[in-house]
Parts: C-alpha cells; structure tokens; sequence
C-alpha cells in the first residue's frame, strides 16, 4: 500500500481501539447535543486526537479539517477525518459506526480508509490504485437497473424541511428495489457500495467528513457519485446519490420529479 495510506490505516486503528474500549460503557460517557439529534461525546474526541496525533506524526505540515475539531491549516494536503461515524448507534450500543479518514491534495481526493473495528473490516483506496476490504479487491455490482436492487440511504434527522421531497423519492425507489436499508453510517453505507453489499445510496444533508473516503472508495471500486442531478457539487451540497453505472443513472431518474428549488443539488 501507499505510505500515506499506511499512516491513515494506523490512525483508523488508534482511534478503533478507543472506540472498542468504551463500546460496552457507553452509559457512563458524557454526551452533548451540538445541535438537534446531532450529538457528540468524549469518545468521539478522544478518537479525533488519536488520529490527528498519528498524522501529525508523520506529516506535521498537513491541514487537517475533522468534524470536532474543525480546520487545522497547514500547506496543500488535507486530511478529512470523521473519528465516529454513526455516532447516535454508538452511544446506543448499536454496533454499526465506523471511522472515515480522506486525504485530499489540492482538493483532489487521493487516499481514503473507513474502518469498522467491530467487524475488523478496513476499506482503502488510492486514487487510480483500486478499492480495497483488507487485502482482498472489491467492486461494485454490475446491476442493470432497480429492479432487485438493495438501496441504502439515511433518513432527514436534523433538517427536516425536505422531508416532503424525500418521503417522494423513499416511496418511487422502494417501489422499484428488493428493499432500502438505513443502517445508520453513512461512510459505512459506501464502503458497502465499494463492496458489492449494496446496489446504490442516497442521502441529502451530508458533511464532507461523512464520505469524502467513501466517495473515492466507489470511484476506485468502479462506481459513481454525483449530487442530486447528476453533477459533481456533491461536497457543496452535502446531497448525494452513489452506486454502480447503471443503478445511479436509475436512481437519478427517480430522484428527478421531487428535486425543489429549495434543495441545493
């Protein structure tokens, strides 16, 4: 593997470990709501200063941009980190969260890890190197369309204005598909796509720490990803549509109709 990938695989596991540690004492944690059902405890922090202390390490002039420590300058590399995602099924002893770690070089996505330290599963990727589940190489399924498909997405939680629209697109897609599944991780969710676990994913309101290592992991593992219509603003808008070639192009067609001028592609 790449050196840097190297090092973000060794922060994934730093921060696994923390995370592991206080899995089954969550009720002791400390917990804050940082605005409504977006909550942030003392695990999710301690887990975010034992990745940047390994990056910094090794690469002390990285930015680094983490979603609770905010943006960290530095020169034309950024690390973009997401030291627990799914942050909610955690403090409830839901084993499915994961931690995302990206690096971006002049704002080109170059390498990315999701590790799940419950299941010890680590995807990885560099740019034009392929996507990877440990060792072993993984890629998107070739289904042709919706039908029989698996759809993972994530329901609107903390801004519900465009909730409407979504309730528009769930009822179109989980008339077409074998089932939509909202696991509660969205970088998980991608690493899944990469992985062939699910056809496609669509969610609106993302941050950029939630899948900037996924959105390379489905690129490398042969798929796509795109905002809502289809374009590349999909870390402006935070909306995004993912999945193999044919799968996405299907689900685009469905997401069309409900598209507002209120959402942001």
């Amino acid at each position: 593997m790449h050196p840097m990938i190297n090092i973000a695989v060794r922060a994934a596991r730093s921060a696994g470990n923390i995370l592991l540690r206080y899995f089954e004492h969550t009720d002791t944690l400390t917990v804050t709501e940082k605005k409504k059902n977006d909550f942030v405890s003392e695990v999710d922090k301690a887990a975010e200063q034992a990745i940047i202390e390994v990056l910094r390490k090794s690469y002390p002039n990285h930015a680094i941009l983490g979603e609770e420590s905010g943006s960290h300058k530095g020169n034309e590399y950024q690390w973009v980190i997401d030291p627990l995602d799914g942050t909610t099924n955690y403090l409830h002893g839901n084993p499915q969260f994961s931690i995302s770690i990206a690096l971006k070089h002049h704002d080109q996505l170059e390498h990315g890890v999701i590790y799940d330290p419950l299941r010890e599963e680590m995807f990885s990727a560099t740019r034009g190197s392929g996507a990877f589940l440990n060792d072993r190489r993984i890629r998107v399924t070739q289904r042709k369309g919706m039908e029989g498909a698996l759809i993972g997405t994530g329901f609107p939680y903390r801004e519900l204005s465009h909730l409407d629209a979504y309730m528009g697109m769930f009822r179109d897609m989980v008339s077409d598909t074998a089932g939509i599944r909202r696991p509660g991780s969205a970088a998980l969710d991608f690493a899944y796509i990469a992985a062939g676990r699910l056809d496609g994913f669509w969610e609106l309101g993302l941050s950029e720490w939630d899948f900037a290592a996924g959105a390379l992991l489905i690129r490398e593992a042969g798929g796509t990803i795109s905002d809502l219509s289809g374009g590349e603003r999909f870390f402006e808008s935070g909306n995004v549509v993912a999945g193999g070639l044919k799968t996405h192009a299907a689900m685009l067609k469905l997401i069309k109709p409900h598209l507002t001028k209120q959402i942001s592609f």
